[in-house]
This record gives structure tokens, sequence and C-alpha cells, in this order.
């Protein structure tokens, strides 16, 4: 699994090189209204549109996952709670001889 993953790696870095490579234009970069201009490299300004929407991607699947994270947290504590008081109880219980398991059994 992990010859796959660097197999993957590798091919994405070899193309992103391919096309860094091929791409060394300047660009002219505005966000109206401001009035900053950017002139920068084409591959370095669609790369980092692309950086920029895979992290607003990323921060919107984590803000989406936030109900689950929460319910898988009181989940967690009301298990340990449950088993706190299965504990309690067992320790409560007379100390009888308990048979073997079964695979133990002749």
């Amino acid at each position: 699994m992990k010859l796959l993953f660097w197999f993957v790696v590798a091919l994405a870095a070899v193309v992103l090189g391919l096309f860094a490579a091929s791409n060394r234009e300047a660009a002219t970069l505005g966000l109206w209204p401001l009035p900053f201009v950017l002139e920068l490299p084409l591959y370095l300004a669609i790369l980092a549109a692309l950086l920029i929407g895979f992290v607003a991607g990323a921060f919107c699947t984590w803000i989406a996952g936030h109900r689950r994270r929460r319910e898988g947290r009181r989940r967690g504590r009301r298990l340990r709670a449950l088993e706190r008081e299965l504990a309690a109880t067992q320790a409560q219980l007379p100390s009888a001889k308990t048979p073997p398991p079964l695979a133990a059994r002749g």
C-alpha cells in the first residue's frame, strides 16, 4: 500500500513539474475593487487557486462533520460511564467461582 502511495505522489510531482515548466509566462492578477495588482508566473497563479480551493473544501468538510464528531464524543463518554457502572456492579456481586471457558474444559 505504501508503494502505491509513493507511486501516486511521484506521478503527481512529475505532472506538477511538467505543468510548471510549460506555463512560465507572466500573468497579471488584480482583485477588483482593491488597487493591488500582482504579476507572477501562470503556473503559480493556477496552483495557488487550486490550493485555496482545496483548503476551502477541507474547511467546509470539517465544519460539516462537527455534528458527527460531537455525537461520537457523547457516545464515547456514555460508553465509558456504562463500563464504569458495569465494573462497579460486578465488584458488588458475591465472589463466586466462575466456570472456566469452554475451550479449557476437558
